[in-house]
C-alpha cells in the first residue's frame, strides 16, 4: 500500500491510496520521469471522507485507480468542482461515479504511515 498526492490546475492536493503493486509502480515511474504518456490519475469516487485524504469528503475507490493519457469529456472535473458538486456526483455529471480530472499530476509519494 501506498499513497500519493496529485494536483490539478487549481493547485488544490489530493490524496489516493493505490494497494495494487503494478499501480504503486505505475505512479513511481510516473514520479520519476520515466513514464510521460498515461499520468492523468482516473477513478471510482466514494462520496466518503478517507482519513488519508483531508480536506475533501470524497476520495477514489484504491481498487478502481488506473492512469491515462487521453479520456472522455464526461468524466473530467476538477478536484474542487467535484467537491462543490459531489451531490451531483455519479448522475448526469461523472456518470458511474468515474472521475477522471485531465489536469490531475502526480505531485509525490507520502512517507509511509509508521
Amino acid at each position: 500500500m501506498a499513497d500519493f498526492a496529485f494536483t490539478d490546475y487549481s493547485g488544490k492536493e489530493f490524496i489516493i491510496r493505490l494497494t495494487n503493486e503494478q499501480r504503486i509502480d505505475e505512479a513511481r515511474r510516473i514520479l520519476s520521469g520515466k513514464e510521460q504518456m498515461s499520468v492523468h490519475v482516473m477513478g471510482r469516487v466514494r462520496k466518503r471522507e478517507a482519513d488519508y485524504n483531508p480536506g475533501w469528503t470524497f476520495h477514489l475507490d484504491p481498487d478502481t485507480i488506473s492512469f491515462f493519457t487521453v479520456a472522455i469529456e464526461v468524466c473530467d472535473s476538477s478536484i474542487e468542482y467535484t467537491e462543490d458538486h459531489l451531490d451531483e456526483a455519479c448522475g448526469a455529471f461523472l456518470p458511474g461515479c468515474f472521475w477522471c480530472p485531465w489536469s490531475s499530476k502526480l505531485t509525490r509519494e507520502l512517507p509511509a504511515a509508521a
